[in-house]
């Protein structure tokens, strides 16, 4: 089944900081724990929003893939105010890619990595 709309994914990505180290927590829209890995069977855009209870001024920048050349992921986008980045999945290719978010703080001009969430493209039925 085709569906040129496409599927939305969403979830939440929150921050916090534990002794100056940031704690990754991904969450559904209902707030229900989630691993931050998804798994595809169609044309999908996935958009992680973030919520930084770091008082650091964390925005997106980026995300960083160790394979990116793969075709699971087809593009990223990201929001002016660096809160939502939204990932293209057009399922033409069936495997699994890591990636890490990049994130910049208005504390230092070092960068923040995540941890590695994964999305897995299952072949269509």
């Amino acid at each position: 089944m085709s569906n040129t709309q496409g599927q939305a994914i969403f979830f939440n990505l929150t921050i916090i900081l534990d002794n100056d180290e940031p704690i990754f927590t991904y969450t559904n829209l209902d707030g229900t724990p989630k691993s931050g890995n998804v798994v595809i069977n169609q044309y999908s855009t996935i958009s992680y929003q973030l919520i930084d209870q770091t008082g650091k001024g964390l925005k997106f920048v980026g995300a960083a893939f160790t394979t990116p050349f793969d075709k699971i992921i087809d593009a990223i986008t990201i929001s002016s105010d660096g809160t939502l980045i939204q990932l293209t999945d057009l399922d033409e290719t069936s495997g699994n890619t890591g990636f890490q978010f990049v994130l910049s703080n208005s504390s230092n001009t070092l960068l923040v990595l995540s941890p590695d969430p994964q999305v897995i493209n299952r072949e269509r039925n």
